[in-house]
């Protein structure tokens, strides 16, 4: 990969960090280094969680890179929104658990791609927002779709017909966050929720983040026939056998991913 994205190994863990100083900003560059790095991690079914960090304490991801915004027109500015939508998807969707350790500035397409993760861990200095009506544009990187689905409809409309920028706390109290942490310790909170997913069986993650992705687009009746068929797959699975028959004994599961 190249020098804009750090990837680290440590079993079945993987930490994802955004290198791109002085504040770690989206370009098309970043994109597509990141949509390279999940493409390629989802090929390994061993991975059982994934952080997204940025290098430093400034900020996880200021925004995008403002300096590509006076070329836009309508014909690249669609293929500009597409094109992060595309790529953010492909993390909403990654099959194990995406954990964000918000280490400072989450504004912008930061903030779109924390919401992109499945938990936010969200340091205290941080500051998080969606600035770019400010700029006379507003979130393109599906950040009008996915805030209003994590929070009040009202408070997301808020948020980004104002384009106000908020700090950790109240993320964290409308529930944009998950957890909140001192400054300098979001990624080992992050790495402490990692661990807890970590000793849970691994198909039965992959098809729970299923069940809740799919069933967010359904109705309820729909999604909790999604959920029953994806219930039934897994009962065919060793590591339900597994999990029963370690509860009976009284004993740690030792799961395989099968």
């Amino acid at each position: 990969m190249s020098d804009l994205i750090k990837v680290t190994r440590e079993d079945r863990l993987v930490i994802i960090t955004i290198t791109r100083p002085p504040v770690n900003a989206l370009n098309h560059e970043v994109v597509d280094e990141l949509e390279k790095v999940f493409d390629e991690l989802a090929k390994d079914e061993k991975i059982g969680a994934v952080i997204v960090t940025g290098a430093g304490e400034k900020a996880f991801v200021a925004g995008a890179d403002i300096t590509e915004f006076p070329n836009l027109n309508s014909a690249n500015g669609e293929k500009l929104s597409r094109r992060g939508q595309e790529v953010f998807q492909k993390i909403a969707d990654f099959p194990a658990p995406v954990i964000a350790a918000v280490n400072g500035f989450a504004l912008g397409g930061g903030m779109e791609l924390a919401l992109a993760c499945d938990i936010r861990v969200v340091a205290e200095n941080a500051r998080v927002g969606l600035p770019e009506v400010t700029l006379g544009i507003f979130p393109g990187y599906a950040g009008t779709q996915r805030l209003p689905r994590i929070i009040p409809g009202g408070k997301a409309k808020e948020l980004i017909f104002t384009g106000a920028m908020i700090d950790a706390a109240e993320a964290y109290r409308i529930g944009i966050a998950d957890h909140l942490t001192a400054q300098g310790e979001a990624q080992q909170k992050a790495r402490e929720v990692a661990a807890q997913i970590l000793k849970a069986g691994p198909v039965a993650i992959r098809l729970a983040k299923q069940a809740v992705n799919k069933g967010l687009e359904q109705t309820l009746e729909e999604g909790q026939k999604t959920e029953a068929a994806l219930f039934a797959e897994l009962c065919d699975t060793e590591d339900q056998k597994e999990g029963a028959k370690a509860f009976m004994e009284k004993r740690p599961p030792q799961f395989k991913g099968k």
